[in-house]
């Protein structure tokens, strides 16, 4: 199972973690995990790309699949972030929906 945690402060999206894998399907067949990395990963790339931000990232897919961001601080209450980081959320939450068996969020 896939636990995602959205850390947050003050009402703000600091950054998310995510582990475990979803196994709800055969390797590369697996839509659960493909959703969930996609969203993240785009976040990431989004994050980093469009608003050159910085940030603290740490992934460890061999041990469980692990993939931790944490926004700097000056970066934490920027509009633009928070509205990526708050599209994150969303797609997580609907993919959890469909998939409860599979991934849990823990806002």
């Amino acid at each position: 199972m896939i636990h995602a945690h959205i850390a947050q402060r003050d009402g703000m999206i600091t950054g998310f973690e995510i582990s475990g894998h979803a196994d709800s399907g055969a390797y590369g067949q697996d839509i659960v995990c493909a959703a969930v990395s996609v969203l993240a990963i785009n976040t990431i790339n989004s994050l980093e790309k469009l608003l050159q931000m910085k940030f603290d990232l740490v992934s460890n897919e061999a041990e469980g699949g692990y993939l931790k961001l944490t926004l700097a601080k000056k970066d934490q209450q920027d509009p633009k972030a928070q509205l990526l980081l708050e599209s994150f959320k969303l797609g997580l939450t609907d993919v959890a929906q469909s998939y409860q068996e599979y991934i849990t969020v823990d806002k």
